[in-house]
């Protein structure tokens, strides 16, 4: 069986979810995108990051209670995986890709045929340009503080405020304490779950995400948490 939930998150600073190349001319780093032009981060990318939380919510545990964070280690196998295990054993968790949401997908798509749009041009709807330059932080250097030569670079990022929204899948079984452990777990690390895309250290990728059992309900994720929380205590 499978259990289907949906991971929302919104911007609350731009963000940057590059593609890791640029458009010469235009960007030195661009956004990844699709053929309408409209910005996505990657399911891979997606399950990487709450990978890396569940990672950080265990080291954090072994400092406290060994036993616990041995429970939620195995949860952590189970949804994510292992490294180096066969494709079957891969974790139970997948993930699509964080598009924006289906009603502004087709809004989008129904003008980009209708106005006969490029996908630059779409995408400049909902991106903006930034430039940056790397600055002298050698604080004995004559030019301390000034920037660097050929330094100046050219970031795409995604405005503030955009909505994104991802299909999880969770395949297996879905009644077992072990289903409920996962789901908890699932929780924590979407709590957790603040940022995403490149240069986070200058500010970008803030965002607040929340796990839904249906598209249009309400967010389940402090529901679930309950669970990962009443073990802690």
């Amino acid at each position: 069986m499978t259990t289907k939930l949906w991971l929302k998150f919104k911007l609350l600073s731009e963000a940057c979810f590059s593609r890791g190349d640029g458009v010469p001319g235009v960007v030195d780093i661009e956004v990844n995108h699709d053929r309408y032009g409209m910005p996505y981060l990657g399911g891979r990318t997606l399950k990487g990051l709450l990978h890396a939380e569940a990672a950080e919510i265990l080291n954090a545990l072994s400092r406290v209670d060994q036993a616990t964070a041995d429970q939620w280690a195995k949860a952590t196998n189970r949804l994510f995986g292992q490294p180096g295990s066969r494709r079957d054993k891969q974790g139970r968790l997948h993930i699509g890709n964080a598009q924006l949401p289906a009603d502004l997908r087709s809004q989008i798509q129904h003008n980009y045929q209708l106005l006969d749009l490029h996908p630059h041009e779409v995408l400049e709807t909902l991106t903006t340009v930034r430039r940056q330059t790397a600055v002298d932080s050698n604080p004995d250097s004559e030019t301390a503080g000034a920037p660097l030569e050929d330094t100046l670079r050219a970031v795409r990022v995604i405005v503030q405020g955009t909505p994104f929204v991802a299909v999880l899948q969770l395949r297996g079984e879905n009644e077992s304490n072990k289903h409920q452990d996962d789901l908890a777990l699932l929780a924590a690390c979407t709590k957790a779950f603040r940022r995403a895309g490149s240069n986070k250290t200058r500010g970008y990728g803030r965002l607040e995400a929340n796990l839904h059992e249906t598209l249009e309900g309400e967010a389940v994720t402090d529901d679930y948490f309950d669970r990962f929380k009443e073990s802690l205590q």
